[in-house]
């Protein structure tokens, strides 16, 4: 999985290219893990280029955004397809992350 990271100001913005899955799932949360080290704690994950996304990939995102609001970063989403959109839905997790249709959304909603 090759993952592209970009600052736009305060916030960083995670954009991973392909599915989501067990295989990729601990290299992204080790890649999360990295930037949330090294970063201001406002965090949008790009999801455009992520065509689904298993249970572990869910997981792993759930882990992700707890253990930043423990720590008191923030992260969202943006970007995802609609079958992705159906997964959060019936999982009921869609609860749990702020969701936006692009980048600019996202990162405008931090102002």
């Amino acid at each position: 999985m090759k993952i592209d990271t970009q600052s736009h100001g305060a916030v960083t913005v995670i954009k991973p290219h392909g599915a989501l899955h067990q295989e990729d799932a601990d290299a992204f949360r080790e890649s999360l893990t990295d930037v949330s080290s090294r970063s201001m704690g406002r965090f949008i994950i790009d999801m455009t280029a992520i065509p689904f996304v298993d249970s572990r990939g869910l997981e792993v995102l759930v882990e992700a955004s707890e253990q930043m609001d423990r720590s008191g970063q923030t992260l969202k989403l943006c970007g995802t397809n609609e079958t992705i959109r159906e997964v959060f839905e019936v999982t009921e997790l869609a609860r749990l992350f702020e969701h936006f249709d692009d980048t600019t959304t996202a990162v405008r909603s931090f102002l």
